[in-house]
């Protein structure tokens, strides 16, 4: 992954506004499991199948969708973990200005993450979120609640980064064809 970040590095004048997302790649196998279905007394088992993927989380810039930092992993990885070492990774080859993420990054520990590299949290809250633990965090969702059209102007940047998703695999694929966990993280 280190690869990825080098390469990034002649855009670090021009990108400061950044955005993670993940997204899934299939691969050419089916992982295969029974299931037991008890209908009324009766016990039936069901074979079911369905494709392997890996799932790619990475953070790139929303002016020119270069990908500064990225990570592979099995496809039941969440996306909130991985937030703090993406942004740590952009944040040394890179300024940080801002920062963007959906739903699925919200926490105090990600805003944290973003602030403590010097940057701006543009985390969209979820309905039921409250600034109740205080702090950044709760800074960030009263920016969100009372200055809500500025904050979005900024968190929409996020989009880029499905555009960043879509451009990767129309140029490679949406899927890979090794067999193997290891190999299928490699590709």
């Amino acid at each position: 992954y280190s690869l990825i970040a080098q390469s990034a590095l002649p855009l670090r004048v021009v990108e400061s506004q950044f955005a993670i997302d993940s997204s899934g790649f299939s691969g050419c196998r089916f992982d295969r499991w029974f299931e037991e279905k008890y209908d009324g007394e009766n016990v039936r088992r069901v074979n079911r199948k369905e494709h392997t993927w890996v799932k790619a989380h990475i953070a790139c810039g929303t002016r020119t969708n270069v990908v500064t930092a990225a990570i592979v992993l099995d496809k039941h990885s969440a996306d909130c973990p991985q937030f703090a070492g993406l942004t740590k990774t952009t944040a040394q080859g890179f300024k940080i200005g801002e920062m963007s993420g959906d739903k699925a990054y919200l926490s105090a520990e990600n805003v944290e993450a973003i602030s403590g590299v010097g940057g701006t949290p543009f985390i969209a809250p979820k309905v039921n979120t409250t600034g109740g633990i205080g702090g950044l965090f709760a800074k960030m969702v009263g920016y969100f609640q009372y200055r809500r059209e500025e904050f979005m102007q900024h968190y929409h940047r996020r989009s880029n980064v499905e555009s960043t998703f879509s451009a990767i695999k129309r140029k490679f694929g949406d899927s890979v064809r090794s067999k193997c966990d290891f190999a299928m993280t490699n590709e």
